[in-house]
């Protein structure tokens, strides 16, 4: 006021944060959403195809990988789960034990012939069958008395070729490609190598074993590869020339799942 002579007061309003206009209910609302589409996530997966929970399930067990080898659970456009991958890690596993249990099965029949055969029986300690990575492996391994082969020649000898026979009939039942292998011993042929040698041994004596599956009823269209090794992969590296390094190996492989 003029001239009264008293100076002006000015009062001073100090916002405080909070209330009304403070920000705490953001957080409160924003768990509450999160909470929302969690339960919103549980009820679409109750409710799902179990490939649709097997496919979530592999996502969240390995994301990098899932997202690497499959294809995405959704179109793009939000409109739902796309094509899920028709095979899955779990059931590829399903797969594989169940043709595990088939060749335990083989492996069981192949031993009972075995006993029950008196002109096979004694080849019963030189046929070891193993599970390996691509399959069921049955390898023959020769003895001193050189039981399969006659020495340095591809000739299958008459009980052998019998055993062979009986081998290719049983794995004829089965719809899995195959293997077959020749290896020989250290022992060398008397040339510098341009001749025959044990890589014609082995690749000869494995094309005898395969034929001799075939004639036991094995199909033609079974077979995936032949190879000979020579003396490259011997069973007993400290006797290089040990009769236990000339064998056959016949791996029946796993089918791959579609």
């Amino acid at each position: 006021m003029e001239g009264s002579g008293e100076s002006p007061i000015i009062v001073k309003k100090i916002k405080k944060g909070g209330g009304h206009h403070g920000g705490a209910w953001k957080v409160a609302y924003a768990d509450f959403v999160t909470a929302m589409m969690a339960l919103f996530i549980v009820l679409w997966i109750l409710n799902a195809k179990p490939e649709v929970k097997e496919a979530v399930a592999g996502y969240f067990k390995d994301p990098v990988g899932f997202s690497t080898k499959s294809k995405s659970l959704f179109d793009g456009k939000g409109a739902g789960p796309s094509q899920i991958p028709s095979i899955t890690l779990s059931e590829e596993e399903k797969v594989r034990e169940m043709q595990k249990e088939e060749f335990k099965k083989m492996q069981e029949k192949l031993i009972d012939e075995l006993q029950k055969d008196t002109n096979l029986s004694g080849f019963s300690n030189l046929v070891k069958m193993e599970m390996v990575k691509e399959g069921l492996k049955i390898e023959l391994t020769d003895n001193e008395n050189d039981v399969f082969f006659e020495i340095g020649t591809s000739q299958l000898k008459s009980d052998a070729k019998k055993l062979i026979e009986k081998i290719g009939g049983e794995i004829s039942k089965m719809p899995n490609k195959i293997v077959v292998e020749g290896h020989t011993d250290a022992h060398q042929f008397k040339n510098n190598g341009v001749g025959f040698t044990n890589f014609e041994l082995s690749s000869e004596r494995a094309l005898s074993a395969k034929r001799a599956l075939v004639f036991g009823g094995l199909h033609e269209k079974q077979i995936d590869e032949v190879r000979g090794y020579a003396d490259t992969k011997l069973r007993n590296v400290a006797d290089p020339f040990s009769f236990v390094n000339r064998r056959i190996s016949i791996t029946v492989k796993f089918k791959e799942a579609k």
